[in-house]
């Protein structure tokens, strides 16, 4: 199964060395750290700004959803005119956005912010992925996408320990100036070294017609949106994990904020770790069973971990524990997902990145309120993560052939990097 959208760049003279996987990574993990440095903040929020633990969830909620929506119209903008122009827009509005937000007077106005800070640097994910997509296909992409979990999960490892020693230092609204000072660092990243993927013989109209016909042609597409769905499912469950950690340790477990930034980065090491051994792994298998494999798996260990919370087997020892194991599977799900999803869509990488992108940080924004709704608590937690899990599964099964006899055959041309690259 061949390409013909492929870049006539041989895969061996593509730029993955240690450098480039580094810069894309910084660029992938731009959204994960306005996350995870503020993270630890939220109880300080809900007192500075005299408002509800929910309330200061959806500050975080809000930044998903803004990204949902940003790379929507990101996406197809990158199509038309490249991927340089879209970061260095997107970037620098997030370094306003930032200085913004250390200012905010109340909660109102800053979800608001937080909307659009996630709306703009949404950039730097969709673009990140869509260059990938400019330069692989198949394994090779899957293997290059689990490098970049190395990069992307320093994030979860060192942001809320960071973040935690800002806000110590001085407050909660100085971790806004580190995320402004991030961006101006990236700006002048991809101002000197980001190289143009898409050249101008390539790129697509930009028209709205051309643009909502792209968007109806992947929505109609069932088997793609299936496997775009499940990495904003897969981040559902990371996000329940996130906003509700803060309180289940700290307030249910009386865990302080520097045990719990140890906690943080110890499953962020859970999600390093998993997607490395998918590197590994997708050398030797097609990513359409490691992606089968790691979500039942998952499930299952979901549903030892709801055992433990509601015995209260082992305290906060025990759902250390298990969600250590839960996260471990998750490194594996996103990469191979949307590889799979991109593989027949390189002629418009940036809008098909943008749709996964979106349903990624939308279906995240709206699922992961639930754990505040349903009371904020371990339970509701890992209740919530549970039902996302489960529906990932279920999405799999019923709308790709993975679970089905000679499912594997349908995929054939997915399994081998080597093999689609319109290269060879």
């Amino acid at each position: 199964m061949t390409d013909s959208s492929h870049p006539h760049t041989s895969r061996k003279h593509a730029p993955r060395s240690f450098k480039y996987v580094l810069m894309l990574g910084a660029l992938a993990a731009l959204p994960a750290l306005t996350t995870d440095m503020y993270l630890p903040s939220l109880p300080a929020v809900e007192a500075d700004l005299h408002t509800t633990q929910t309330a200061a969830q959806l500050t975080l909620s809000g930044t998903l959803v803004g990204a949902g929506f940003g790379q929507l119209v990101i996406g197809p903008f990158s199509d038309r005119f490249g991927r340089r122009l879209p970061l260095i827009i997107g970037i620098s509005l997030h370094v306003a956005i930032s200085l913004l937000c250390s200012i905010t007077p109340n909660i109102e106005t800053l979800t608001g912010l937080r909307v659009l800070q996630g709306f703009f640097n949404a950039a730097a994910a969709v673009v990140a992925l869509a260059v990938i997509r400019d330069r692989f296909v198949g394994s090779a992409a899957a293997r290059l996408l689990s490098r970049l979990m190395l990069v992307i999960g320093v994030a979860p490892l060192l942001a809320p320990t960071v973040g935690q020693a800002i806000a110590g230092i001085w407050n909660w609204r100085a971790v806004f100036y580190a995320l402004a000072l991030i961006g101006v660092v990236l700006v002048a990243i991809v101002l000197k070294f980001m190289p143009e993927t898409l050249p101008e013989n390539r790129r697509s109209p930009g028209h709205p017609k051309h643009v909502a016909k792209a968007y109806w042609a992947l929505l109609r597409d069932r088997h793609f949106m299936a496997l775009a769905v499940i990495p904003g499912l897969g981040l559902a469950l990371i996000m329940s994990y996130v906003v509700g950690s803060p309180f289940v340790f700290q307030n249910e477990y009386g865990l302080t904020a520097q045990q719990f930034a140890l906690v943080f980065a110890l499953n962020g090491a859970a999600l390093v770790l998993s997607a490395q051994l998918n590197a590994a792994l997708v050398r030797k298998f097609p990513p359409v069973r490691l992606l089968r494999t790691a979500l039942v798996v998952q499930l299952v260990l979901a549903l030892l971990l709801l055992l433990v919370v509601a015995t209260g087997a082992g305290g906060a020892f025990g759902v250390i524990a298990g969600l250590w194991l839960v996260l471990s599977m998750q490194g594996m799900v996103p990469a191979n997902a949307s590889v799979l999803a991109l593989h027949n869509y390189g002629h418009m990488a940036g809008t098909a990145a943008a749709v996964i992108g979106a349903l990624q940080s939308g279906v995240a924004g709206l699922v992961s309120p639930l754990v505040g709704v349903l009371g904020g608590n371990s339970l509701s937690m890992v209740i919530v993560m549970i039902g996302s899990c489960a529906l990932a599964v279920a999405v799999l099964a019923v709308g790709t052939p993975a679970f089905r006899k000679g499912g594997w055959a349908e995929n054939a041309g997915l399994d081998d990097g080597e093999r689609v690259s319109a290269d060879d």
